[in-house]
């Protein structure tokens, strides 16, 4: 099936987000409690996130307390932690199947349905937050992809929280040149673990509450998890001692909405226009809540006598960046959805990053160098 530019008139309405709002989020809370014939819900939504991973767990929660708010307490969503609903890299699949009717989850934990999911997170080495945002709002990502996953999945998203760019992660011994990657065992999910593992890394895809004692016992080497905050607050510091940046496979990861397609359609319209506000103020909120947190999180981290922050290595940086390209292309290739997904994602990260290199790339570097 070839991706289309253009969408039939149900996903239209659909997918217009927040874009297409003719309402403030103010006077759609007014609209929603002065009409009497809207139903009162009660929604279940399983999450992937472990309560202690509090961002991304915060995302979630705050985005059922903005519904319940902008409907006036009409529209309740339970927000259920990882595991009380479904395992928390089951999620999708059991928002697809209709047994609970939304999600809160990483679509990239689910590639092995399609690669395609792999742009509701976010490619290695390809738009940071603020680009992403872009992309899915107004460069017709977000079409693109809603198009997709209600024909493959029948479900639909909504981005619904970004951590910015991501560390590298938790390491049990120092990384000095890309050698020392062969045999390493690590967790880490998506594109990041398809490329690593064309280096010579083990990769294991493991949920967050399951990280850190891996990393203590020794069953894994290393692993990837979000930032300094929820890092710190899942104690990888106790478990490992090399604490790596950049995470070039998350420079901008989204966690997203997800919804049952049948559980959308059923909705009023009034409750959709909630959805889509709701998902993207806590994208926002999520972000925002980060920079501020992580600067903190991060000096307390760097107190820490035993912990060491470095850099990954150039040759290694080198060899990602080719490999994720060389991915890029190979999937492209074998899967024509995720080739005409990437084709558009791509002039439009070609062109943000022009941009970008320009004003944004020059304010930094005064920032770094004085």
């Amino acid at each position: 099936m070839h991706r289309r530019l253009f969408l039939n008139t149900a996903l239209v309405t659909a997918a217009a987000g927040v874009a297409a709002c003719t309402t403030t989020p103010e006077e759609l809370a007014m609209a929603v409690a002065a009409d009497s014939s809207l139903p009162t819900l009660n929604w279940q939504m399983a999450t992937s996130w472990p309560p202690a991973a509090e961002l991304v767990y915060g995302s979630a929660q705050k985005f059922a307390e903005v519904v319940g708010v902008l409907s006036g307490g009409k529209f309740v969503i339970d927000m259920r932690a990882a595991g009380e609903l479904a395992p928390p890299l089951e999620v999708m699949n059991v928002v697809e199947q209709g047994a609970v009717p939304c999600g809160h989850t990483a679509s990239y934990y689910y590639m092995g349905k399609s690669p395609v999911t792999a742009f509701g997170t976010g490619l290695p080495f390809g738009l940071n937050d603020r680009q992403s945002d872009g992309w899915f709002h107004g460069g017709g990502g977000l079409e693109l992809l809603q198009e997709y996953y209600a024909e493959r999945f029948g479900l639909i998203q909504f981005p619904a929280g970004n951590s910015g760019v991501q560390m590298g992660g938790w390491f049990n011994r120092e990384i000095k040149s890309l050698a020392d990657l062969q045999g390493l065992k690590m967790r880490i999910a998506g594109l990041g673990g398809q490329i690593l593992d064309r280096l010579g890394v083990t990769v294991q895809v493991l949920p967050g509450g399951e990280i850190f004692q891996a990393l203590q016992s020794g069953a894994i080497d290393a692993a990837e998890w979000i930032g300094p905050y929820d890092d710190l607050k899942l104690n990888f510091h106790n478990a490992a001692r090399y604490y790596y940046y950049p995470g070039w496979w998350e420079p901008g990861a989204s966690a997203e909405v997800q919804i049952n397609l049948q559980e959308w359609n059923a909705l009023p319209e009034e409750y959709q226009e909630v959805i889509r506000y709701a998902a993207f103020a806590v994208n926002t909120i999520m972000l925002a809540q980060g920079d501020v947190k992580n600067p903190e999180a991060l000096q307390t981290l760097l107190q820490k006598p035993d912990l060491e922050l470095l850099p990954f290595p150039d040759d290694f940086m080198d060899a990602a960046e080719s490999e994720s390209f060389a991915t890029f292309a190979a999937l492209s290739a074998a899967d024509s959805d995720f080739g005409f997904i990437f084709e558009h994602w791509n002039q439009y990260r070609t062109s943000v990053q022009t941009w970008h290199s320009l004003a944004e790339a020059a304010m930094m570097m005064r920032y770094i160098t004085r």
